[in-house]
């Protein structure tokens, strides 16, 4: 059964199951090895879902099962098995399904039953912004989904986007156009992973004309919830005690099941994007120690290091090592982090009553300090 994550209850426990290597459509930053013949048998997806229901840490609480691929709907037949196959055993643990779909392979049957089973399954949709954009990005695969079935079916859900050099330029059109399409959550706006230089002034320049459009945007539509990208904390700059804690669930919240049933540390450290070796090395971490995940440089002396996101195994995909961090991308982030500055700041001026009081103070104060530290970049 679904159930409701409580403000500062235990995380849930987050295993994915890779029911295919097959997709259907060929997106221009995939970093995934795609191949039609790998698929999970539905052994295999039994004997994980036990392990899964028999090995939830003690510091999480409930389980948020993820089927993905490839295109994880074209093992429909699978993924409807496996929800019967929990349905039908006894446990004490609450549970919700999801998967994240490119939407092109959804069939009238498949949306009867997701529609029937929404307070079990949830399903996200992956979607770059309007057609021009979404076409040069994923195939050509627009006019292949209905977005009115996400729209009705889960009209909380978020939607997610991966930015590229293309269509970086047409940030704020996209984001705009999902929210005025009816999209009020976009979970993701994520900048595509790999040995690609974000920081690159042409780059900067253009998000900076993006930024400024979008936090108009925010500012004149309150009820509207930031996106992934904009909507950070920024009280907790101010923290004077830093936590060391991994960004992440990688190696304990978030095991990936491939589909022979091999635990790997995440969905993204897996086969489909590292080769054998760097699988082995990777395996040797001690995933609980979150130290092996801290770069030290960016812990001790990055004023926006509690809020700037990371993965771990995109990390690794570049440094070949978790403890050090991506670096293409820290004056985007800091960019970013001036424009959620500008938002916060113009919506507390009109409705302060928005901010908890106890959190009031130190927005206003990482306000002040990212533009004194980071001010530069916006010249």
């Amino acid at each position: 059964m679904r159930t409701v994550k409580r403000p500062g209850s235990r995380p849930r426990f987050s295993p994915t199951l890779c029911v295919t290597h097959a997709c259907n459509l060929n997106c221009v930053y995939c970093y995934q090895k795609h191949d039609s013949q790998t698929r999970m048998s539905f052994e295999t997806a039994k004997r994980c879902i036990d392990w899964i229901f028999n090995n939830v840490p003690d510091s999480m609480e409930g389980i948020e099962i993820g089927f993905i691929g490839g295109e994880p709907l074209l093992e429909f037949d699978l993924i409807r098995n496996v929800i019967s196959y929990v349905k039908s055993i006894k446990h004490r643990h609450n549970y919700v399904f999801y998967a994240t779909t490119n939407g092109t392979v959804l069939t009238e049957d498949m949306k009867a039953w997701c529609s029937a089973h929404r307070q079990d399954f949830v399903l996200a949709l992956s979607i770059d912004g309007a057609r021009e954009t979404h076409n040069h990005n994923r195939s050509g695969s627009f006019d292949r989904i209905d977005l009115d079935f996400f729209l009705q079916t889960y009209p909380e859900q978020s939607v997610k986007m991966t930015l590229t050099d293309y269509s970086l330029p047409r940030l704020a059109e996209n984001i705009i156009w999902l929210h005025e399409k009816g999209f009020r959550n976009i979970g993701g706006v994520n900048l595509f992973e790999g040995a690609f230089d974000w920081d690159k002034p042409e780059y900067l320049s253009i998000l900076k004309q993006q930024l400024k459009v979008l936090s108009d945007y925010y500012v004149t539509h309150p009820d509207i919830p930031l996106n992934q990208m904009l909507d950070k904390h920024l009280d907790l700059c101010e923290s004077k005690l830093r936590e060391r804690k991994k960004w992440c669930g990688i190696g304990d919240g978030a095991i990936f099941f491939d589909c022979d049933g091999t635990r790997y540390p995440c969905p993204f450290a897996s086969p489909m994007s590292f080769s054998k070796e760097d699988l082995s090395a990777m395996l040797r971490t001690d995933f609980k120690d979150a130290n092996e995940f801290i770069d030290e440089e960016c812990h001790s002396s990055c004023y926006i290091y509690p809020i700037c996101p990371t993965c771990s195994a995109a990390n690794y995909l570049t440094e070949k090592t978790f403890k050090l961090r991506n670096k293409s991308k820290c004056n985007i982030q800091k960019v970013i982090a001036l424009f959620i500055g500008d938002i916060v700041a113009r919506r507390i001026i009109h409705n302060p009553s928005l901010f908890p009081k106890e959190k009031l103070f130190y927005t206003i104060q990482a306000i002040k300090k990212i533009k004194v530290l980071y001010g530069y970049l916006l010249n």
